[in-house]
């Protein structure tokens, strides 16, 4: 028998969040659509017997290309603070010493998602080696508690529960943090139809979505739940469940641009100058739309929904890779976090 065995936990990312910060503490109450897509965050945790000659707890961050140990008794926020306060915050038999592998197809501050996948992700594996297993809803609500009370950043729920759940979802929150998710119905062909027809667009330079959420409740005022625009952003949720369900392209388009207008309105700043660029050659290809992801800022990514004609959808592509942009590869997932087990004698 083997000494060791590995567990693996992929969480996806996710794109498209129509209703977008209403999922947040001073929304207090929030509707959101959004899809969950890879490429994943993948989780390896290698566990063995612990032996002085190996450290307790080793994290190899490989998108950064670092590796460095944790002593579970004195863990300090440093290098990576989710990686850090999610290993903190799990429990593990004493006698272990483990070795976390990260890892993401995804750019970091992409406006993915990418960091509640990681948190989603690596709490999954690492509660593999309890005796109990988190329910997708209790994963998603540590991942988040994680990020905002206990490193204190700004960060709404709707990432966690897309990594957490996967496929097309439209989330209610109807009082925050709580939440109920129901998944978008689609069928196949309808499926496969909206994964062709998008486009993901990278300006290249990652995105602080905490320092973007500051900059907006600032602007939102003393009773920012009341404000129009956030009761707009609710609005544009349902619609863009409703026009998804009816296989209605073209309604859809024309929520994810306006939704995208209601992140100009909400602050200048969420839609730096290569969005709009991104957005003013998507429009000159025929494009039914595009929505800026997540906080916005000055970096991150951008959804762009083509026409049906997949030539003039490739030579849109060819057009903002030449303009010095990046096309991320995605497809669609209906999974949401996956965690297995592997013995070393499963190699």
């Amino acid at each position: 028998m083997s000494d060791y065995k590995l567990i693996n936990a992929v969480a996806p990312t996710r794109i498209c969040d129509v209703g977008g910060w209403t999922d947040t503490w001073f929304a207090r109450r929030g509707c959101v659509f959004n899809l969950a897509i890879s490429p994943h965050v993948e989780v390896q945790v290698r566990c063995r017997k612990h032996t002085q000659e190996d450290p307790k707890i080793l994290i190899r961050a490989e998108n950064f290309n670092e590796s460095y140990p944790l002593d579970p008794s004195h863990i300090v926020y440093g290098k990576h603070p989710l990686i850090e306060a999610a290993v903190a915050e799990m429990n593990w038999p004493e006698d272990l010493a483990i070795t976390v592998n990260i890892y993401s197809n995804a750019p970091p501050g992409a406006s993915m998602g990418t960091s509640a996948a990681v948190s989603v992700a690596l709490i999954g594996a690492l509660d593999a080696l309890t005796e109990g297993r988190l329910s997708s809803p209790e994963t998603a609500r540590l991942a988040h508690s994680l990020e905002t009370e206990k490193l204190g950043l700004e960060c709404g729920i709707q990432d966690q529960l897309a990594s957490a759940y996967g496929g097309a979802n439209l989330i209610h929150m109807t009082e925050y943090p709580k939440a109920t998710v129901t998944p978008v119905h689609m069928p196949r062909d309808l499926f496969w139809e909206l994964e062709q027809r998008l486009l993901l667009i990278y300006i290249g330079k990652p995105h602080n979505s905490s320092e973007t959420h500051r900059k907006v409740i600032a602007d939102l005022g003393a009773e920012p739940h009341e404000d129009a625009r956030l009761e707009r952003l609710r609005e544009l949720a349902l619609q863009a469940q409703s026009e998804l369900s009816g296989g209605n392209f073209t309604g859809l388009g024309q929520v994810f641009q306006q939704n995208t207008q209601v992140q100009r309105e909400l602050h200048p700043d969420l839609v730096c100058p290569a969005f709009e660029e991104i957005i003013a050659t998507a429009k000159d290809f025929g494009a039914l739309g595009w929505k800026v992801n997540g906080a916005g800022g000055d970096g991150g990514s951008v959804a762009i929904l083509t026409n049906p004609d997949m030539f003039r959808k490739r030579a849109l592509e060819r057009e903002l890779i030449s303009k010095n942009f990046q096309s991320l590869p995605i497809h669609l997932t209906q999974s949401g976090l996956r965690v297995w087990e592997l013995s070393a004698d499963g190699e």
